[in-house]
């Protein structure tokens, strides 16, 4: 015996590390951090439920209301005027993603240094959860998707959603060791190129309860992912990459190729060739590798918002 005494717990350092971090976030609102607790908790039965699939939905769903009329959400103290581009007023002010190309996803999952960008309303224009803070970007997992998880019949493979950093990788991997494991960044760039291949959309997640702030990538599919869903009825829940897809008309021979692959209904086809509603395309990129003429590329277009460009944002 080396007359040192062993210390017990019921808390594990791991979950006082996230907890400890919610409640600095989160400004010491109680409320506010047992929700992040919660999401992060039990995302499959969270996301099972706000989706509507768990069996629990129904059942739940009046007491939730209740709750938040009893209690309802506390303004940030330094809450910003929004700008005329900002989502306000729905689920999306909180939950909400940024759609991005192959190289810009790939940029994301092979950070070498930690970043701390609080604010970016130029390329998330959303009131709440637009920071860019990476501690440990090395740290990256793979994880079962819950959206994926949460249908009867869902697409595959499902493990595609990446968690990059800290205090999130720890955390999952403790409480959801079967559904989660520890890759390279070299895997992760690889998990999205096959995804990309497989005409997956790569989404930059940002939500309240996971600290306000980016925390991973999902490898999304229209029939499947509950903010594609929540975004094709209304709900504002994705922010446009920054880019359209054009086509060159000269190239174009009519295959329709490229239109089974897009996920936001933005591909056509008129007088014999595909084109593009430039309102409804995301810039994501996947109908680019799909056209086997080469006719299509991705074009900046200003009124879609900034690109998530991480090498440019920290100057690498």
């Amino acid at each position: 015996m080396n007359g040192k005494k062993k210390s017990f717990s019921l808390v594990s350092p791991v979950t006082r590390q996230f907890v400890r971090a919610a409640w600095e976030v989160h400004d010491h609102t109680l409320w506010a951090v047992l929700h992040s607790y919660v999401y992060a908790r039990w995302p499959y039965l969270y996301i099972g439920i706000g989706k509507g699939d768990h069996p629990l939905a129904k059942r739940l769903a009046p007491l939730l209301r209740a709750w938040h009329r009893l209690f309802p959400r506390e303004k940030p103290r330094a809450l910003p005027a929004p700008s005329p581009t900002q989502a306000t007023g729905t689920v999306a002010d909180g939950y909400h993603a940024k759609v991005m190309p192959l190289a810009q996803a790939c940029q994301l999952v092979t950070v070498n240094q930690p970043i701390e960008l609080p604010d970016l309303e130029q390329m998330i224009p959303y009131v709440r959860a637009r920071a860019l803070i990476l501690h440990n970007p090395d740290q990256i997992i793979v994880v079962v998707c819950p959206c994926r998880a949460a249908e009867q019949d869902p697409c595959g493979p499902l493990d595609v959603c990446l968690v990059i950093g800290e205090p999130f990788v720890s955390f999952l991997l403790e409480h959801y060791p079967s559904r989660a494991r520890r890759i390279t960044q070299e895997e992760a760039v690889r998990i999205l190129e096959t995804e990309d291949a497989r005409g997956r959309v790569h989404h930059a997640f940002f939500n309240d309860p996971m600290l306000g702030r980016f925390f991973g990538i999902c490898n999304c599919c229209s029939c499947c992912c509950a903010a594609m869903r929540a975004h094709r009825r209304g709900t504002p829940m994705l922010a446009p990459s920054g880019f359209v897809a054009q086509i060159d008309g000269n190239e174009c021979i009519g295959c329709d190729a490229c239109q089974g692959f897009c996920q936001f209904g933005a591909l056509g086809r008129v007088n014999g060739s595909s084109y593009v509603d430039p309102e409804t395309c995301m810039g994501c990129g996947v109908c680019v590798s799909k056209c086997p003429q080469d006719a299509i590329t991705l074009r900046r277009e200003p009124g879609k918002g900034v690109p998530l460009e991480v090498r440019a944002l920290i100057g690498t």
